[in-house]
């Protein structure tokens, strides 16, 4: 497992590795916190833009985790990656507005979500050299299961509703929403991916 966690795509000075790690970390807080009140300044709070802020954020946020995957290495760091976009989305409440109360119970699907998307990367593309796409693929699904599974959970004990209309958001905004997020995170990835001149040999 250790081989897998320390594999990288690209390599880097072990200060340029502290630096991407220090920028991809801010990134993961400032954004799910700022960027909606930016769409809703720029564009007007009624607009498909800001209206939809949750894929844009989303589509950032799972960029950022699997370029995080595929060039961070340690446990340390992939684990601040995972976790502090939940964190500061559900602390700001922008992203999911009405639905922060309930989402918090979401937290750790998240958590275990955006950390699987990272590994499985790691294990499949960076270790095994397997093709990109079908490791993406593979990474969504598993990250897309952990967080409707535990939806599906928390709905079948009753801590979250299980019918109505906050049901049928939630269980859009942990399926459907984060497929389509993750799935164009890995398609803006994977161009980042190609744009870098320094990868492992």
């Amino acid at each position: 497992m250790e081989q897998i966690i320390n594999r990288k795509v690209w390599e880097y000075s072990k200060v340029g590795e502290v630096i991407q790690t220090i920028l991809i970390v801010i990134g993961a807080l400032l954004v799910p916190a700022v960027v909606p009140q930016l769409l809703k300044l720029i564009f007007g709070a009624e607009s498909a833009i800001a209206s939809n802020s949750q894929v844009i954020v989303g589509t950032i946020v799972n960029t950022a985790l699997i370029v995080a995957g595929l060039n961070l290495k340690g446990w340390g760091r992939l684990l601040a990656i995972a976790t502090l976009p939940s964190i500061s989305a559900v602390s700001s409440g922008y992203i999911f507005g009405s639905l922060t109360k309930v989402t918090v119970f979401m937290i750790p699907g998240i958590w275990l979500g955006n950390l699987a998307i990272m590994l499985v990367m790691k294990a499949l593309y960076a270790n095994e050299k397997a093709n990109y796409f079908v490791s993406a693929f593979l990474a969504i699904a598993i990250k897309v299961a952990f967080i409707f599974g535990m939806l599906s959970i928390w709905m079948s004990v009753s801590v979250l509703p299980a019918t109505g209309k906050v049901a049928e958001t939630l269980k859009a905004t942990m399926g459907t929403t984060q497929l389509i997020t993750a799935t164009m995170g890995s398609i803006v990835a994977y161009f980042i991916m190609k744009l870098s001149t320094k990868k492992e040999k």
